[in-house]
């Protein structure tokens, strides 16, 4: 358990822990929001949260790990609907229309939170953060219901169009529209799966 935690079993955090855990997460989605993530140091992070470095590595070891848990809110209300929120996204639709709505909700998820999802993709940190692993099984899965040769190959091929940087990319450089990127999306779920 964290030092930050009270020592009663209960989990609850310290209230000064509290404070500075809600001043860092508040500086950092202000800092990942104003410029790229990777322009965005740890010092950076602690000037603007008026915390102390030792106070911010306690909790953080990295930026990544801030921009996680930024994230953790957003990406567990759409982890529950992918387990048992109704179909398509939920379970009891065809892979392919699973992985269209999959796609959709992601999209969602970075039209509003982009920013940071890029702050947790430092380097090979994308592929073992929580929700990537979650995502990548999830994926996998759909494949092979779906009688994919080679699901694991699949899984990674099919979640790299959903890459931060990606869809920044496509919507900021290119102009186009979270719309026609959905759309894409669904048009190589059902060709890749159905």
């Amino acid at each position: 358990m964290p030092e930050d935690l009270l020592a009663t079993g209960q989990g609850r955090e310290r209230s000064d822990a509290a404070r500075n855990r809600a001043k860092i997460l508040k500086a950092a989605e202000e800092l990942f929001a104003a410029r790229p993530a990777a322009d965005v140091t740890m010092e950076d992070i602690a000037q603007a949260a008026g915390v102390g470095r030792a106070t911010l590595y306690r909790r953080y070891p990295d930026r990544s790990a801030i921009a996680v848990a930024l994230l953790d809110e957003h990406e567990r209300e759409l982890q529950e609907r992918l387990l048992t929120g109704p179909p398509p996204l939920g379970p009891g639709a065809p892979p392919a229309e699973r992985l269209a709505a999959f796609y959709a909700a992601m999209i969602g998820l970075l039209a509003r939170h982009a920013h940071l999802v890029l702050g947790t993709e430092v380097g090979h940190s994308r592929f073992t953060s929580g929700p990537y692993r979650l995502w990548r099984t999830h994926v996998r899965h759909l494949a092979e219901q779906a009688g994919a040769k080679d699901p694991d190959a699949l899984a990674d091929i099919l979640l790299a169009p959903l890459a931060a940087d990606v869809f920044l990319h496509q919507t900021g450089e290119l102009g186009l529209s979270a719309e026609r990127i959905i759309d894409t999306l669904a048009e190589l779920a059902r060709r890749t799966l159905s």
